[in-house]
């Protein structure tokens, strides 16, 4: 149970993203999420409407802002600008998962930069400070000009996966972009490293065309911050196999999981696949092989520490 230091009043609250991961970090908190609804009107405008007062609170809101995208984001917004207007002390936007994390930079004349704009409107919409997990790019924390806590969820994988006491392991990199995020888990596991050397033909269809390191009779464990359609995660899984893998594992931060991925996962030479809650999952997409790990205790500690003005750097250790 947390003290309140100064008279000091935490409060927080949950949009329609993921309720229950929200419900399980005020658990871990010992606190119980605060009133409030969110409707539309008859054309479709979202509204809504807190039900107690936040006047010189600290509010932490839970929403993560992935598919629908717009419709969490401007949840998001709406909630933010609301306690900004009932006189909230400090407004944290806790998102798990950050959309509009891939549009992070001009690959080609006349991009957009999706996640700067989206930056943009938690700010302007009132925030105080995000705090988020495992961004698509790093840099996208200089986007923002309030502070932003990037939370990893790699302990919490990687100690699962020392659990299942897998033999001789090594970590392999779905692309080259990814092996910063694959070294990490490969010094926590103190295993070698490998990398898929693939070609993306268009967005979402990636071809694997070479292997970089020896996977023959080892399992392998794919790691990347994200599964969308779940193309690159099975195509990779495949090539590995052909080049003498025992079995191969997968595990991602994010289980975005857009169209068919799920069956496309659980059709697949996939021996499990290790994800967390950042995401909520309808029941039809949480298929046999699916591990799911939470983050709530995680995120607790995190809220804890900024509201009791404590160091979040204890968290990256």
């Amino acid at each position: 149970m947390i003290v309140n230091h100064y008279d000091k009043k935490l409060k927080m609250f949950t949009g329609n993203a993921n309720p229950e991961l929200a419900k399980d970090i005020a658990k871990n908190l010992g606190e119980n999420l605060g009133s409030s609804k969110i409707g539309r009107f008859q054309d479709g405008e979202i509204s809504v409407i807190i039900g107690e007062t936040v006047r010189g609170g600290e509010i932490f809101i839970v929403q993560p802002t992935n598919a629908p995208t717009d419709t969490h984001l401007m949840e998001l917004l709406l909630m933010i600008d609301a306690m900004k207007r009932a006189s909230s002390k400090m407004i944290a936007a806790v998102i798990p998962y950050y959309g509009y994390a891939r549009q992070d930079r001009k690959t080609q004349p006349r991009d957009c930069i999706g996640a700067k704009l989206v930056a943009n409107l938690i700010t302007a919409a009132g925030a105080d400070r995000v705090l988020t997990m495992d961004l698509h790019a790093a840099q996208i924390q200089g986007f923002f000009d309030i502070p932003v806590d990037n939370l990893r969820a790699m302990p919490i994988i990687a100690k699962y996966l020392e659990s299942k006491d897998l033999g001789d392991t090594i970590v392999v990199s779905p692309d080259v972009g990814g092996v910063v995020r694959a070294r990490e888990l490969a010094d926590r596991l103190d295993c070698q490293l490998a990398i898929v050397d693939k070609r993306r033909t268009q967005p979402n269809v990636s071809e694997v065309m070479n292997i970089i390191g020896s996977v023959e009779g080892k399992n392998c464990i794919l790691v990347d911050d994200m599964i969308d359609t779940g193309g690159t995660i099975v195509k990779a899984a495949e090539a590995l196999l052909r080049n003498g893998a025992t079995d191969v594992f997968a595990c991602c931060s994010h289980p975005v999981f857009s169209g068919e991925a799920a069956k496309r996962l659980q059709d697949s030479p996939l021996k499990e696949i290790v994800v967390t809650d950042s995401i909520h999952l309808p029941d039809e997409k949480r298929v046999p092989k699916l591990k799911i790990l939470s983050v709530a205790p995680l995120f607790a500690e995190a809220i804890s520490r900024v509201f009791e003005e404590l160091p979040v750097s204890k968290l990256f250790d």
